[in-house]
């Protein structure tokens, strides 16, 4: 398969909730337009930054459902699949599949820290259950377990295990597997603050938290870097650092969606154990992101 091309710029899709807790639908068209107006290549669906840990399996797929419907063929739609059960994740994988999105997203396993033999063969399961293009997800920061390069690179040469977003911070390692991995794999930045440094030494793009505030930012930077203005992408880089770190002051999605109530997109409502922001902190990202 390879020869996959998903976008340089995904974002990875926070999951928009009522004041009750429950998927609001609306929100979830309003959101995939504005991505989409704001230059997002690519949607990933109920990953970490969509509270995937917190969704129910219908949840998910009807989110899968929803979200192809309301991108239309214009992006391409990635499920986020991966879990730390094998079996599972691969069931989930295949009912995905059904629903007709365009790839799989799938982490590495979490809490039950496996082996690096035993992640090659969570990874080659969920790639034998579907016909589609597999992007694989290494943070450890999360996950504990750090998928190794050499092991990696095994798994990328599996026909439809395509590309990799990579969350290690481990340049060093990100070089060596672009040097050595099939020529038409694909690796991403996990990372929105190493997007540029990522690209400098080969890297396909970004899977990005923070481009849904500032997308049409990071994709100017993105073409800056392309078409050979290296100064002018530095000087964007440089820029948006201050923000890319203002996605993270409380844990993943909650200032996102925080700024985005502002924005009047969806409500700020996460489910526990994350919370969302309060008022103070709703105040010091908006003066970051919509300064008077």
């Amino acid at each position: 398969m390879k020869e996959v091309d998903h976008g340089r710029l995904l974002t990875a899709m926070v999951t928009p909730f009522n004041s009750d807790g429950a998927i609001e639908w609306a929100a979830v068209d309003d959101l995939v337009e504005y991505l989409i107006a704001h230059n997002t290549e690519g949607l990933v669906v109920a990953g970490t930054t969509g509270e995937s840990p917190t969704l129910s399996t219908e949840e998910k797929l009807a989110l899968f459902k929803r979200v192809k419907e309301a991108a239309g063929g214009r992006v391409p739609v990635i499920a986020g699949t991966g879990t730390n059960d094998t079996a599972y994740s691969a069931e989930l994988t295949q009912k995905a599949s059904s629903l007709g999105v365009d790839g799989i997203m799938a982490v590495t396993p979490y809490y039950n820290k496996p082996t690096q033999e035993g992640m090659y063969h969570h990874f080659k399961a969920i790639a034998d259950s579907t016909s589609l293009p597999v992007m694989i997800y290494n943070i450890p920061g999360r996950c504990i377990v750090d998928l190794h390069s050499t092991t990696l690179l095994k798994l990328a040469h599996i026909p439809n295990i395509t590309s990799v977003k990579e969350a290690n911070g481990n340049l060093e390692q990100m070089a060596y597997v672009i040097e050595n991995a099939p020529k038409d794999f694909k690796l991403y930045s996990g990372d929105d603050s190493l997007t540029l440094p990522v690209l400098s030494i080969g890297g396909h793009g970004v899977v990005s938290v923070a481009a849904h505030l500032i997308g049409r930012e990071m994709s100017e930077m993105i073409g800056c870097y392309l078409t050979g203005d290296i100064t002018k992408a530095a000087v964007i880089h440089r820029g948006l650092l201050p923000k890319m770190k203002a996605c993270f002051i409380t844990p993943n999605p909650a200032p996102i969606k925080g700024v985005l109530e502002q924005k009047g997109i969806l409500s700020r409502t996460t489910r526990s154990p994350i919370l969302p922001l309060t008022d103070p902190e709703m105040n010091w990202v908006r003066d970051i992101f919509l300064p008077a």
